[in-house]
């Protein structure tokens, strides 16, 4: 009798206990979408999907104002080993500020690609693309809205092609980023960046297409 009372106790508390979160490795890649430029860092859109798919924080390698050149730099800084199980890429609003090529930026951000599937263990399908989120739709970029839209049309263009090529799983956030002059809630309070708001919509996105890979 005292077998079965502590056999059914413990399948109470564990009834109760808080699952552990995976031990699943998730590097994210980026610029200052990535590290949450002006929210705070559970905000961000990596972290908000780590703890939305119960897997471990996140680590990040991204800083604000970073171009693709910048961002391989700091990859081979970093000197990262080959043993992430989950890897996202989102680059090229500063490629796109700053006014570099979009034919320099379609060469770097191929090879960028190349370094995320490494990372991934070799494995395509643990690797995904964020596209480039229009800026134009923000009080800061408002006056110079469809140039900036135009330009990141093109860079989109590039870094979706690419992923198709390499069967990389893609998300269009660009569309939700759209939605920032007329929802100004999902505008950080610079009035520049995505707010914590705006990257929940991605991370409802971006989980939603992740269920094959994180399990």
């Amino acid at each position: 009798m005292l077998v079965i009372i502590l056999y059914f106790n413990f399948i109470i508390l564990s009834l109760f206990m808080p699952m552990q979160k995976k031990e699943f490795k998730f590097l994210a890649l980026g610029d200052s979408y990535t590290i949450g430029e002006s929210v705070a860092e559970q905000d961000s859109w990596p972290n908000q999907l780590a703890k939305k798919l119960n897997i471990s924080k996140p680590k990040i390698i991204a800083t604000t104002g970073w171009r693709t050149d910048d961002l391989a730099g700091a990859i081979k800084t970093a000197d990262l080993k080959a043993e992430y199980d989950l890897v996202s890429l989102l680059i090229g609003v500063n490629n796109q500020y700053q006014g570099k090529s979009a034919k320099q930026y379609e060469v770097e951000f191929e090879e960028l690609l190349k370094t995320a599937i490494h990372l991934a263990k070799g494995k395509n399908k643990n690797v995904f693309v964020v596209s480039i989120p229009d800026y134009g739709f923000t009080p800061y970029g408002k006056s110079k809205q469809e140039s900036i839209t135009t330009q990141l049309n093109v860079f989109n263009e590039i870094n979706k092609r690419i992923t198709d090529r390499y069967r990389i799983t893609y998300f269009d956030i660009t569309e939700i980023s759209r939605r920032g002059l007329d929802e100004p809630e999902l505008v950080a309070g610079d009035r520049l960046h995505s707010s914590g708001k705006m990257y929940t919509l991605w991370v409802d996105k971006i989980s939603a297409g992740l269920k094959k890979v994180v399990r």
